[in-house]
């Protein structure tokens, strides 16, 4: 399933990743804390470093790295974030960077949810 074994299952319908031939589709991840759920950050910087953090963690379950992610979409809660949501994500990707999609949208408690497609070599 891609998570550590300390960490619970989701409580929806879908999987935190799935593999699909040399395609990793990371699901959108939030900045709640993987193991309590508990919310983690009171402004995007903060909750942008958990929720890449919880990108790396899944990736890491896949034997994948950031370096691998060919793809990101951002959802943010509110549109004048993007610089500051920026900043960190530079902080997790280096060039050449992934494709990217920012939008907007309503995401109830959060302020910021990212979603990933690592390509996974056949070595991995």
């Amino acid at each position: 399933m891609f998570l550590p074994a300390d960490v619970p299952r989701p409580k929806g319908p879908y999987s935190p990743a799935v593999r699909a031939g040399d395609f990793l589709y990371v699901s959108g991840q939030t900045p709640r804390d993987l193991v309590s759920g508990a919310l983690r950050g009171g402004d995007v910087a903060t909750q942008t470093r958990v929720v890449l953090s919880n990108v790396q963690t899944v990736l890491a379950q896949a034997g994948a790295s950031m370096s691998d992610v060919v793809s990101v979409t951002v959802y943010l809660r509110q549109a004048d974030d993007w610089g500051a949501m920026n900043e960190v994500y530079k902080e997790f990707f280096t060039e050449p960077f992934p494709s990217r999609t920012t939008v907007g949208a309503e995401l109830r408690d959060i302020l910021v949810e990212i979603n990933a497609v690592a390509y996974l070599k056949k070595d991995h």
